[in-house]
């Protein structure tokens, strides 16, 4: 049987790895593959200059969009978030052509559950990549790590993610899971990756966007299916919390046992489980 239009777009290893295994039209997500400017390729091939500046300076823009057998959850909300962040950063983005070059990466990638990982740098390349989902532990015991939020990235999802991975790795350093990122006047806003929600005296709350904390795709859902509210956050409120959870498109609802020494009483807690279930009927009402 002849290779579709895959051969034409002068993929290389991906075409290979098709015609290897008898399959045509699409790849195992262990397969790797990347799309660079519109042309989908083997992961491991995809190039970019070492002058692109998205690279010698972090500059540009990403989101990861969740993959739900290989369907993309709230796609249309991450490309819009990905436009504003450009827009703020002065990039040059087409919006069109980043939906156009997922859609076409999603329809040669077999359908399974994982991540699209879309960048735009400062050098004008396009990458997309999809990606297994990392392992998530059932709970997650927190760090508290001190953070200065930088005004002029406000809601900026920018490449530039260095301190975010330095936070979780001090927390790791600490024996900890993850970090929990504290303001140095003791403001708690959010994980490095995640929104940060908690229920203290009966009330799901969570740190308020004023903070200069990301407006999280997965933290619009939890505001859309419960009574959560926005409440200015601090170290002493932690240790009045009965429940406490992460959330994120990759970990959804994530209970944390823990911050720092205490433990946290109930993970996962009736209002964790409950705002999970509610979660998961809404993306798969979306999906």
């Amino acid at each position: 049987m002849p290779l579709p239009k895959i051969a034409m777009l002068g993929l290389g290893g991906a075409a290979e790895l098709i015609e290897g295994r008898g399959a045509v039209g699409s790849v195992r997500m262990t397969d790797k593959l990347a799309i660079l400017d519109g042309d989908v390729m083997d992961a491991a091939q995809a190039q970019i200059p070492v002058t692109d500046e998205g690279l010698l300076r972090g500059d540009g823009v990403f989101e990861v969009v969740r993959l739900y057998n290989g369907a993309p959850y709230g796609l249309e909300e991450h490309l819009e978030r990905m436009a504003r962040s450009a827009a703020t950063l002065r990039l040059e983005f087409d919006i069109d052509a980043v939906r156009d070059d997922a859609e076409k990466l999603l329809e040669m990638t077999e359908p399974a559950d994982g991540a699209l990982r879309l960048l735009v740098t400062r050098g004008g390349r396009r990458i997309g990549l999809v990606e297994d989902l990392p392992r998530i532990p059932d709970t997650v015991a927190l760090a508290t790590i001190t953070y200065s939020p930088t005004r002029v990235l406000d809601g900026v999802k920018s490449l530039s993610y260095a301190a975010n991975m330095l936070a979780s790795r001090v927390a790791r350093e600490q024996g900890a899971d993850e970090a929990l990122l504290v303001t140095p006047h003791g403001r708690v806003l959010e994980g490095p990756t995640t929104s940060f929600f908690y229920v203290l005296d009966g009330a799901l709350y969570t740190p308020p966007l004023e903070d200069r904390i990301l407006d999280s795709i997965t933290r619009r859902a939890l505001f859309a299916v419960t009574d959560a509210a926005e409440r200015i956050t601090t170290l002493d409120d932690l240790r009045g919390v009965s429940e406490a959870f992460l959330a994120s498109s990759a970990r959804e609802v994530q209970p944390v046992r823990a911050i720092d020494d205490i433990t946290v009483p109930s993970a996962p807690g009736p209002v964790s489980l409950d705002a999970a279930a509610r979660v998961g009927e809404y993306i798969e009402a979306r999906l």
